[in-house]
């Protein structure tokens, strides 16, 4: 009897440890090795086939990932549509007008899953692993991405109008932005190299090469060529977060920062006088460091506030909950 009693006591301890991790030992690498074994293969396809049609979606994906994490986690509710019932987080001031894109990619690599193993496997993984590989097939690193994150039933347009950094944020609003996410300094200016990719509207950029003093006079003529000083006219014109290789996966954006060439107020406040100039140098300067730093922050990132267990549902379709 005694030495039933002292087996139960460590497995009740054992599983109140676990819980008390929130759910993070669910969480590995080959979370679907036997429920969906051709999950990362399916994601990379699909995604190689989008990045191939239009290298941008690469810096879409990633930001779309960036965009869900940071409202309530790493939950797939970024991909929920708005219904006469409900408000999603589309419209919040950084996702609204195409600011964020991509859903169509999501959309397909979930059908393809869905017709491999039925629902199976979540949006919340689907967006982590094309996120991953956008940034692979672009050039930059890759990594193990750990699995087993379950899709929200709701969303927050309040927390996405709160928690998104604009661009115009100051290197102290970022700080406190990404904070707020257990994200340090040093992981916001790496996270920020993901900026290497991609492009901003004219809407974003316009205040920084017109009003700031921060920025090289011939990089903002260049600039202002294809953005007219004007509110309302040609907001929607873009230029490319890297002036040298939007869709290379490097360390450029860093390069540009010290030749006070970032494109948005919020980049170049990372190389303004300010505690991460040497961090920037040297990532300016060592592309691997950049790489690993990048890599360690995405997991970190991929790992805020995760529904796991039974919590939250698998989505047969990631727009809508079941």
């Amino acid at each position: 009897m005694a030495s039933k009693l002292i087996c139960f006591l460590v497995i009740f301890s054992l599983t109140s440890l676990f819980m008390g991790a929130s759910n993070a030992w669910l969480m590995q690498p080959d979370f679907y090795a036997s429920s969906c074994p051709n999950v990362e293969q399916i994601v990379y396809n699909t995604m190689k086939q989008a990045v191939s049609k239009e290298p941008r979606m690469g810096a879409s994906i990633l930001r779309l990932f960036f965009h869900d994490c940071f409202v309530n986690g790493c939950d797939a509710s970024v991909l929920l549509d708005d219904t006469p019932t409900f408000t999603g987080e589309k419209t919040a001031k950084a996702n609204a007008n195409n600011s964020i894109r991509g859903f169509e990619v999501i959309d397909a690599i979930k059908c393809n899953l869905e017709a491999a193993c039925p629902q199976t496997v979540s949006c919340a993984d689907i967006l982590a692993l094309a996120s991953r590989d956008g940034v692979r097939l672009l050039g930059g690193p890759t990594w193990k991405v750990p699995l087993g994150r379950r899709d929200a039933r709701t969303a927050s347009l309040s927390l996405a109008n709160q928690n998104l950094p604009p661009p115009r944020s100051s290197l102290a609003n970022l700080t406190s932005l990404f904070a707020r996410q257990n994200l340090n300094i040093n992981e916001m200016t790496a996270l920020s190299g993901g900026h290497t990719i991609g492009l901003a509207r004219c809407i974003n950029f316009r205040p920084h090469i017109y009003n700031d003093t921060d920025i090289d006079p011939t990089f903002a003529a260049t600039r202002q060529a294809n953005c007219p000083k004007q509110a309302g006219n040609g907001d929607f014109n873009l230029a490319p977060l890297d002036r040298q290789t939007p869709n290379k996966f490097d360390n450029d954006y860093f390069q540009n920062l010290v030749q006070k060439r970032g494109l948005l107020h919020s980049d170049q406040e990372l190389y303004n006088g300010g505690s991460q100039d040497s961090l920037v140098k040297k990532y300016s300067t060592n592309q691997a460091v950049f790489f690993q730093d990048f890599v360690a922050a995405m997991i970190k990132m991929g790992n805020i506030k995760l529904l796991t267990g039974t919590k939250g549902e698998i989505r047969k379709n990631c727009r809508v909950i079941n």
